[in-house]
């Protein structure tokens, strides 16, 4: 008994290199797939793959930003050697949030404003409402893409960094809303437009993917734990760091590349071509970042994993100042 309580302290003082050198690293992947798949998508670059294949000077450029993420993390790592695991996890968490929140807000604007858009062209009001030439471009997506929904987008993660709320409620609310007008749209006023539906989808769609890295961070998800239940604190953080790596963090990373491994990958082409639906101008011009959100998906799942990892190496260690997770009622 004596040595448990001597050599528990030195364990949970002692600095966990190993792991954070692994969180971080993911993390620099992930940082490196993104800006080298904009470098290949964008400006033509050959890929890493085939840059070891024909290597130049403007080749070796993509391998070379992985090597540097990765030297990044390892010596942010040792630098910060007597930083817990649990301040990691916090800080990952945190920026997680901030992500996820600027999402939400985004769609919640681009929604609207999309939405609106479309009702006025199917409705054939942007000519009475616009000039000739800025009723033309909004029928194209290629033209609200870049114009209208990319500066909303910027706006959703402006208010993002002066909220603290996640969205969820207001975007949850706003979906109930639109299922309300649908409703009394169809059967009091016998009136209805493809609009509708697109708005609820990608709104439902935003709310489920967006919210699967929070919903991990507060237990949320559904866990079978006949046995689980049973185990020892030091047992279940045993647990949770076998699972986060092995199921959370590989799947996760799996998504991310197969979202972005070429240019006709199931991210990269609806992206590039402002994709909409088959519905055409009948309907919002969103399809494409629908695809993106699987993106967004892998990406903050990925980074919440690591945020998972760290917490259960913590409680493994036994570190203090363990965050008490609420119970979930049903």
């Amino acid at each position: 008994m004596n040595s448990t309580t001597t050599i528990e302290p030195s364990i949970a003082t002692r600095p966990a290199i190993l792991i954070r050198s692994i969180g971080w690293c993911s993390l620099s992947f992930l940082l490196g797939f993104m800006i080298n798949n904009i470098l290949s998508i964008s400006y033509g670059y050959p890929g890493v793959i085939e840059s070891f294949k024909n290597p130049s000077l403007k080749n070796i450029l993509q391998p070379s930003i992985y090597i540097l993420l990765l030297f990044i993390a390892i010596y942010w790592t040792f630098k910060t050697s007597n930083t817990s695991l649990r301040s990691d996890a916090n800080r990952i968490t945190n920026f997680n949030a901030f992500i996820i929140r600027g999402c939400f807000f985004s769609v919640l604007l681009v929604g609207i404003t999309d939405a609106s858009i479309a009702w006025l062209r199917v409705e054939g009001l942007l000519p009475v409402l616009f000039n000739e030439s800025t009723a033309s471009a909004l029928l194209r997506s290629g033209f609200i893409g870049p114009n209208i929904h990319l500066p909303l987008i910027i706006v959703g993660f402006l208010i993002a960094v002066f909220s603290r709320t996640l969205g969820f409620l207001w975007l949850a609310l706003m979906i109930v809303a639109a299922e309300l007008l649908i409703v009394i749209s169809r059967f009091v006023f016998s009136y209805e437009q493809t609009l509708m539906g697109d708005l609820v989808r990608y709104w439902y769609a935003a709310l489920f993917l967006f919210a699967s890295a929070y919903t991990l961070f507060d237990e949320g998800h559904v866990r079978v734990d006949v046995l689980y239940s049973t185990f020892k604190e030091k047992t279940k953080g045993k647990v949770n760091a076998y699972g986060a790596i092995l199921l959370g963090m590989i799947t996760s990373i799996t998504i991310f590349v197969i979202c972005l491994w070429s240019k006709q990958a199931i991210v990269n082409s609806p992206v590039m071509n402002f994709e909409v639906s088959q519905n055409g101008t009948a309907g919002m011009y969103i399809k494409y970042q629908m695809a993106a959100f699987l993106l967004i998906f892998a990406a903050t799942m990925q980074i919440q994993f690591v945020s998972y990892l760290f917490e259960a190496v913590a409680d493994l260690r036994n570190e203090p100042d363990k965050r008490e997770i609420k119970p979930i009622s049903h």
